[in-house]
């Protein structure tokens, strides 16, 4: 797909274009790589390779030595700022599907509160005037772009996802106390709430799959996935932001708002336990 965008316009450039363009290429490669690390799986890798080629071309027949920018530092801002805009090309979740999802956690706060439970996709769906299909649609949209989540910080801005420079010691500290907390946090989910997310975002397994395995419906598969990914940016917001941390559904001192604190303190506990233990990646944690 992208053959013609590093060959055709390099053979028709000038000598001095071209070499820059054919050793410069791994360039294109390292980038995107660093990149994919920090995006969801479904991004294709032959579509920002294609645009960083395409601005690696560009860059190369505007480049201007007697700046005194090293072309490689020149490329890298060229390509980077490529791959954003393809990145911020790819529809995760479009303006409706947030805004229903919006609409829908509004819907469940309110049945929770008066239930003293959390809803079934069934009563959500029933009370929001949706089939349990679109509900379920909708949370698996919402869902795959919260991988972000387990991948990072759900708050990071999208610029951030290309890689711009080494990360600093603070960075790297703070990474490692998130990935701990997260660790910590999954480890501590109820137990089939733990299974679902082990299974469908570190084993990759077909939501029919899990389904089918714990006796319940993909629907419910669904809720439950949407149900972990609250709980767990809850807790990293207690223990790291709680500026962040959203109220609890229902009142204060009911079922709901009980079994929440108990969970911020079993990760809190957790996470002290386990301090002195060498960090291992969310990937190996949940494995």
């Amino acid at each position: 797909m992208f053959a013609a965008v590093s060959q055709t316009p390099a053979a028709s450039a000038p000598v001095g274009q071209e070499h820059l363009i054919t050793s410069h290429m791994p360039l294109v490669g390292h980038i995107v790589r660093e990149t994919m690390g920090r995006v969801p799986s479904h991004v294709s890798r032959d579509d920002l390779t294609s645009a960083g080629l395409t601005a690696l071309v560009l860059a190369a027949k505007a480049y201007d030595d007697a700046r005194g920018v090293p072309f490689d530092r020149y490329a890298s801002t060229r390509i980077r700022g490529a791959i954003l805009d393809e990145l911020r090309s790819i529809d995760w979740a479009s303006r409706s599907v947030r805004r229903r999802a919006r609409d829908l956690g509004e819907t469940r706060n309110q049945l929770a509160a008066v239930l003293g439970r959390t809803p079934t996709v069934t009563e959500v769906a029933r009370a929001a005037g949706l089939s349990e299909d679109e509900v379920a649609a909708n949370d698996d949209d919402v869902a795959r772009a919260q991988v972000l989540s387990l991948q990072g910080s759900t708050t990071t801005p999208i610029d951030e996802l290309v890689p711009h420079r080494a990360p600093s010691p603070e960075d790297l500290l703070e990474q490692q106390e998130r990935l701990s907390y997260l660790r910590e946090a999954i480890e501590e989910l109820p137990e089939r709430l733990r299974v679902v997310v082990q299974d469908y975002f570190f084993a990759e397994r077909p939501m029919a799959e899990i389904a089918a395995e714990l006796g319940v419906t993909d629907s419910r598969i669904s809720q439950m996935r949407a149900e972990a990914l609250v709980l767990l940016r809850d807790a990293l917001n207690h223990a790291l932001d709680p500026a962040m941390l959203k109220p609890a559904a229902g009142k204060a001192g009911g079922v709901a708002h009980r079994r929440r604190e108990a969970y911020f303190a079993a990760v809190a506990a957790r996470h002290a336990q386990g301090a002195q233990r060498p960090l291992r990646s969310v990937g190996q944690a949940a494995g």
